[in-house]
């Protein structure tokens, strides 16, 4: 056989129709396990390195994919399940992941607008939705990215080349002087990290106090600002929360923006897991200000059950979403101005060949709408509330604080446990929970000390499901 008849082959639509309806099916079936939950574990635990074992690299004889998937779904973790309630990624829309596949088979590109032209105008159009929800003028732009580690750094590098005193992009950071920003001591490490990649140094993050509710303290900008000075740090701007990672606070974003605006300060808020809060009535106040962000980051994988990555970096001013990347490239772009070009994305994000990543979003709210969100929002951060209120009734166990929106750190207290054997003993349950395949919930340090956590985003997890979470860690206590 000529070896392109085998490759054209594989492209068989008959086969490609056999196998689609097998994985279809089988995904079918896995939903309905998952989500119902009984009889399965979140975690089907193996050790890392036994995990590998199970994968060789060997691949003696063609196989089917669908065999393929039924084990690749069996050795997953189980986001659908309604006692995972772990990590910030979602349990995904089934519409989602339909188009995840039409995305993935298309293939188009989007660097410019010739490989993605019905994605590049859909993303359009969704940024714009976005920007108009959270409250920014008629002139907002921006792009998505993936992820909100590469959408934190988009934003950062354009707000380095808006209020840095030299242009950085041609002459490099060296030329100038030391740059930082003023950024939550509840930042994501994402932040730190990208500052970092700018060539800007470990005190390129300058901390700005929280309050009791992990809370940026406005009121501590101006000394923030004065001690940065003082070390010879040239401040440029200001990275709020909307909703962190540790404990989903909000931080005051109007009276940052007063601060930032008497300061003439770039304003960045990561709303990456809170942006979502702004489809709720009933919540939409806590985001309250974050319309007069120069750039916000908001993730669709989050709260709005995309599957990931589906990040959006959005710009009050549109114009600076093009400060980020400024390279040329003749076999891309037409040499015109970039602004001229705002269909080709490559202008304005870190990738070149970028996946179709707002197609999933645009199906889910055609067939949605937007009120689907809103409710979604307020069932999750009411299920939350809900569970607090349970935790702070109950004796044995703590909460850390009054949970925001859907994230929640707890601890079980034990009579004669404080300090490091406290911690240990939260670590030790987390462990033991999770490898048991019972729960799937993580840990974070808080000044207090470890706290479990939680994040609620799978809509089947239920109140019992809460209560036997509880009941769970009790009895792996002893």
């Amino acid at each position: 056989m000529d070896p392109l008849d085998r490759i054209r082959a594989a492209f068989d639509p008959e086969r490609f129709r056999a196998d689609g309806h097998a994985i279809i099916d089988r995904l079918a079936d896995y939903l309905a396990r998952a989500t119902g939950g009984a009889g399965m574990p979140v975690l089907p635990w193996l050790d890392p390195a036994a995990q590998v074992a199970a994968w060789p690299a060997t691949f003696p004889a063609p196989g089917t994919a669908p065999e393929l998937f039924d084990r690749v779904i069996a050795a997953s973790i189980h986001l659908h399940h309604p006692r995972y309630v772990g990590h910030q990624v979602t349990s995904p829309l089934p519409d989602a992941a339909l188009a995840d596949l039409v995305s993935s088979l298309l293939n188009n590109g989007m660097a410019v607008y010739e490989m993605g032209p019905a994605s590049t105008a859909m993303e359009r159009t969704l940024v714009r939705f976005l920007a108009a929800t959270l409250g920014m003028p008629g002139g907002a732009d921006g792009v998505f990215t993936s992820g909100g580690s590469a959408g934190n750094l988009t934003a950062l590098l354009a707000a380095r080349q808006a209020k840095a005193p030299i242009d950085t992009w041609q002459s490099g950071v060296a030329a100038g002087p030391p740059l930082s920003f003023l950024v939550s001591e509840q930042g994501h490490y994402s932040l730190a990290r990208a500052l970092q990649i700018m060539g800007l140094g470990r005190e390129a993050a300058r901390p700005v106090p929280v309050d009791d509710d992990f809370r940026m303290r406005a009121d501590a900008l101006p000394a923030a600002l004065g001690r940065a000075r003082d070390a010879g740090r040239t401040v440029i701007g200001v990275v709020a929360n909307a909703g962190s990672t540790a404990t989903g606070a909000f931080d005051p974003l109007d009276a940052i923006a007063d601060f930032c605006a008497a300061h003439d300060l770039w304003l960045h808020v990561d709303a990456a897991h809170g942006g979502p809060a702004a489809f709720s009535s009933q919540h939409r106040a806590l985001v309250h200000g974050i319309g007069r962000a120069d750039s916000v980051v908001f993730d669709a994988h989050k709260l709005m059950l995309m599957p990931a990555l589906v990040t959006t970096v959005i710009f009050r001013d549109g114009a600076r979403s093009y400060d980020a990347f400024k390279q040329e490239a003749s076999y891309l772009f037409a040499g015109g101005r970039r602004e001229d070009e705002w269909w080709n994305a490559a202008h304005r994000t870190l990738e070149c060949t970028k996946s179709m990543m707002c197609l999933k979003l645009y199906a889910a709210l055609t067939t949605h709408g937007p009120g689907f969100f809103a409710d979604y929002v307020d069932g999750m951060f009411a299920l939350c509330a809900r569970f607090a209120d349970r935790i702070a009734a109950t004796p044995d166990f703590q909460l850390a604080i009054r949970p925001a929106c859907n994230i929640l750190c707890f601890r079980h207290m034990r009579a004669g446990f404080t300090g490091k054997a406290l911690d240990d003993l939260q670590s030790r349950l987390r462990r033991s929970v999770v490898e048991s395949g019972a729960f799937h919930l993580v840990q974070t340090r808080l000044p207090a000390g470890v706290f479990l956590r939680v994040t609620l985003l799978n809509p089947f997890t239920r109140d019992a499901d809460l209560d036997a979470l509880l009941d769970t860690i009790r009895a792996t206590a002893g």
